[in-house]
């Protein structure tokens, strides 16, 4: 993907939050200009977080089927999967630039979609891990 932009965990949960305000207002406004211009790309760990995240931990959970709706429909994405060398990846993302693990597993699949940025509220706005440049689309 050219230009692909990957999505945290966070931006697809507040997109479907119905609580959180203008996060979710920037959000949806986020995945709908990649869903239009299909630059869109993610992993299967977003969407297991998000899964168990919105069916149990926001405080107006989603029905489990909706849930799994949402993420049947981001099957189009491709999602890169979590294998082997994806660990590996992380593991030396986690120690190169003082990462969590699962920020680094993010990390990781993002360089490995070939996206250029990484939307999330959870790592440095600006930085630039292996080439994906990190945004904060709420500040």
């Amino acid at each position: 993907m050219t230009d692909s932009v990957f999505i945290d965990t966070n931006i697809l949960i507040y997109a479907h939050d119905s609580d959180a305000g203008r996060k979710r207002e920037v959000a949806s406004a986020a995945l709908v200009e990649l869903w239009q211009s299909r630059r869109g790309a993610l992993s299967t760990q977003v969407l297991q977080e998000f899964y168990v995240n919105v069916t149990r931990k926001i405080a107006h959970p989603l029905d489990r089927e909706v849930a799994s709706e949402i993420v049947e429909r981001y099957a189009a994405w491709r999602p890169i999967a979590g294998d082997h060398e994806l660990l590996l990846s992380a593991l030396q993302m986690e120690r190169r630039f003082s990462l969590s693990f699962w920020d680094a597993m993010i990390a990781a699949a993002a360089v490995r979609s070939g996206a250029k940025t990484l939307l999330t509220e959870d790592l440095q706005h600006g930085q630039v891990l292996d080439g994906v440049r990190i945004e904060n689309p709420f500040l």
